[in-house]
């Protein structure tokens, strides 16, 4: 077995960088449902076509981090990140100037879908991971989590002012320019003494693959992340022109800043609850923490429904929500790390992570289809409470135990 390396980099050191990375991927792309209405609207397209640029960025983004991840692991998340950050600010300027719907969806969907593979939790994460002490990773997990979270309430206000002001074109070159600024911050995280086979023994990327597969427990967190993506992305996506639709009856909840408000105090409330979930994920099992979570999901988007709309039933909403938000990324990714450590953390956290991006595409573009062929939302909320029952119901069985392994001939 190979000697583990001292850490190239220090927790201060991971957590500051290693935050604003995550603030400004994630931070970004949460405030994407601000633009459906303007942008839709100015070429002259059905929400379906905005929908379906979203849905494919999640789902290039779930399909491509397990490769992404394998790269970071074998040969160091550095110049992934920077390839990201190039990406994602080409990406929002090939939004910025497409009239063409494929070109609209090639620059958003595509090449941002593949931005978010290098510049997002799961390549932060295994960088934390190789550098952070076991006994407080998921607590670290939780605050890099915690800073996407502060990159939605910081984002969603700005993009909002941008758009605003500016009008959707140029707010989005802004965005691009703003992308940039991983580049640099890329920089900071690079693991000078990075060595690929340590902590774990010989152990290839088939034999990780093969082992996390037909793990059961691995099948269980795997079928949960589903749930997480289509719950977020939905909501992330289509809850500004849900609110909109509702003017019609209930005028002041149509108004642009309850969905601006509402969006943000997700990722403000993200924030408590990104910190929460590692805190006590340190303390208590994960598991419980994870079932508990989805089923509040669903409790919480019941009663949104049933209540009569109003802007404070929304701010409410929107809190809870956001308290719920992320709070499955640093449980789930800590279960990972706890059951087969830490070699191929940001491969395997790809993998599980493609499930919820496959939730997120169904998510999305769901809402986006039905909306055009019914006129409602009604149908997309109501799945999406039926999956939080079942994602509560499928983490229970978790086992959180490492695996022992034989050691190779």
């Amino acid at each position: 077995m190979s000697a583990s390396p001292k850490p190239s980099l220090t927790m201060k050191q991971v957590l500051i960088y290693g935050g604003l990375m995550v603030t400004l991927s994630m931070g970004i792309r949460h405030g994407f449902g601000l633009f459906n209405l303007p942008v839709t609207m100015a070429n002259g397209w059905g929400r379906e076509t905005f929908a379906l640029t979203i849905a494919l960025q999640n789902l290039i983004w779930g399909a491509v981090q397990p490769i992404t991840g394998a790269l970071a692991d074998r040969y160091g998340a550095f110049k992934i990140m920077i390839a990201g950050g190039v990406l994602y600010a080409l990406g929002l300027a090939g939004m910025a100037i497409s009239t063409d719907a494929l070109n609209f969806t090639i620059a958003g969907g595509l090449l941002i879908g593949l931005a978010q593979t290098a510049t997002t939790y799961s390549v932060v994460y295994g960088i934390l991971g190789r550098n952070v002490p076991a006994d407080k990773r998921v607590w670290a997990m939780g605050i890099a989590a915690a800073a996407g979270s502060f990159g939605q309430f910081l984002m969603i206000p700005a993009e909002q002012g941008l758009l605003s002001a500016f009008g959707a074109q140029d707010a989005l070159l802004m965005l691009g320019l703003m992308a940039s600024l991983m580049i640099p911050t890329a920089f900071m995280l690079r693991e000078k003494n990075f060595v690929h086979n340590h902590n774990l023994g010989d152990q290839t990327i088939k034999e990780a693959l093969k082992e996390a597969v037909g793990n059961p427990s691995f099948q269980l967190l795997t079928l949960g992340y589903f749930v997480c993506g289509f719950q977020v992305v939905f909501i992330a996506v289509h809850l500004a022109p849900y609110l909109k639709d509702l003017s019609a009856v209930y005028p002041a909840v149509g108004a642009p800043v309850v969905a601006t408000t509402a969006l943000a105090l997700i990722g403000l409330f993200n924030i408590f609850g990104t910190y929460s979930s590692g805190y006590l994920g340190q303390r208590f099992p994960k598991r419980y923490l994870l079932s508990s979570i989805y089923l509040g999901r669903a409790f919480a988007i019941t009663a949104f429904l049933l209540i009569p709309p109003s802007p404070i039933s929304t701010y409410v909403f929107a809190a809870v929500m956001g308290f719920l938000w992320l709070s499955t990324i640093p449980l789930t990714n800590g279960i990972v790390a706890q059951i087969f450590g830490v070699k191929y953390l940001t491969m395997l956290s790809g993998l599980v992570f493609f499930s919820h991006q496959l939730g997120s595409f169904c998510g999305a573009f769901l809402g986006g289809y039905l909306f055009d062929r019914t006129g409602s939302y009604l149908i997309v909320w109501e799945i999406a409470i039926g999956l939080g029952v079942f994602a509560s119901l499928v983490n229970l069985p978790v086992k959180e135990r490492a695996i022992v392994r034989t050691a190779n001939a």
